[in-house]
């Protein structure tokens, strides 16, 4: 089969994502070549834990970056289309507003496309993917990460999936349920961690962590965590991506994080303006994990990929 040119879409609870790429299935490493990747903060999830339902200006916000993105496709002249919905398209009450947008939207480029709701265990599974494509065989089985706004998906395996578990905790989520002041009270984290505690107890119940010889985090705040931790000026995603930061980095900057008001994190070179608010939350998830995987699976530091659901995706049209 011949190469052919893609876009992928990923549209979490706080972020929507573009990949167009060129795809040939018998290319190195799944043959994926980036043409365009972007990223835009919409916060689709807003208020969704809360009320079960989108809010219209975040629908609203999520259709304008989508026609964007639907320009770009246009220009790039894509031949296939997948755009995925997660944690937050998933139980909410007026969900069909927003697949009659998704469907007006992605017509317009490729004839049917329309977006769909992936299950925990296929979100997790395209993360995965994604995710250790470029890595080495040697460093497995990998327990891969893919930390989101509404969601924490936490798969385990080599080659192929050994097991996959979706827990219900992500920075958006855990951040409008428990750490409503500026900068969280010490029991706002105390409730935060206890629900992040109780998550996680689930994941143990799920998916055997003790096997992973190496932790592979992917998604915003993952990618942003590692940034600080390296210390950089300013977001360079090439830098970033399968860097590794060992635990005695990664959880002082989480600490700091998770104690700061949102003005003090809103002038951190890396950070970008759609996680001020919430890149808390997904620190104090990010804790838990390394405790987590520490005592279970004695790993003691995070590689850190770009690479994530977006490039599985983009992968599975293929």
């Amino acid at each position: 089969m011949s190469s052919r040119r893609v876009a992928a879409v990923d549209c979490g609870t706080n972020s929507i994502r573009l990949l167009i790429a060129d795809v040939d299935p018998n290319g190195q490493g799944g043959g994926l070549r980036d043409v365009h990747r972007e990223m835009r903060i919409v916060r689709l999830g807003q208020g969704v834990d809360a009320t079960g339902e989108f809010a219209p200006e975040a629908l609203a916000r999520t259709h304008s970056a989508l026609a964007g993105y639907a320009e770009l496709m246009r220009r790039h002249e894509v031949d296939a289309v997948r755009m995925v919905a997660t944690s937050a398209a998933r139980d909410v009450s007026n969900r069909e507003q927003f697949f009659a947008m998704t469907t007006e939207v992605l017509g317009g480029v490729v004839p049917g496309a329309v977006a769909e709701v992936i299950t925990g265990a296929e979100e997790a599974e395209l993360s995965f993917r994604g995710a250790v494509g470029e890595l080495d065989s040697a460093a497995a089985p990998f327990v891969v990460v893919d930390l989101g706004g509404g969601s924490t998906e936490v798969v385990v395996g080599s080659e192929d999936v050994v097991a996959a578990h979706s827990a219900d905790i992500g920075c958006v989520r855990l951040t409008e349920r428990c750490l409503r002041s500026d900068p969280p009270t010490d029991g706002e984290i105390a409730d935060a961690r206890a629900v992040v505690r109780e998550a996680l107890a689930q994941v143990l119940t799920a998916v055997p962590v003790d096997q992973a010889r190496t932790w592979v985090g992917v998604a915003g705040t993952m990618t942003t965590l590692a940034a600080l931790a390296h210390k950089m000026t300013v977001y360079d995603s090439d830098a970033i991506h399968l860097s590794r930061v060992a635990f005695d980095g990664l959880l002082p900057v989480c600490a700091d994080l998770l104690a700061m008001t949102r003005k003090q994190r809103a002038v951190l070179g890396p950070m970008h303006e759609g996680r001020v608010d919430v890149i808390g939350g997904g620190a104090l998830i990010v804790q838990e994990l390394a405790a987590m995987l520490g005592e279970r699976a004695g790993i003691a530091e995070l590689v850190v990929s770009e690479h994530d659901i977006l490039d599985g995706i983009a992968l599975s049209i293929a």
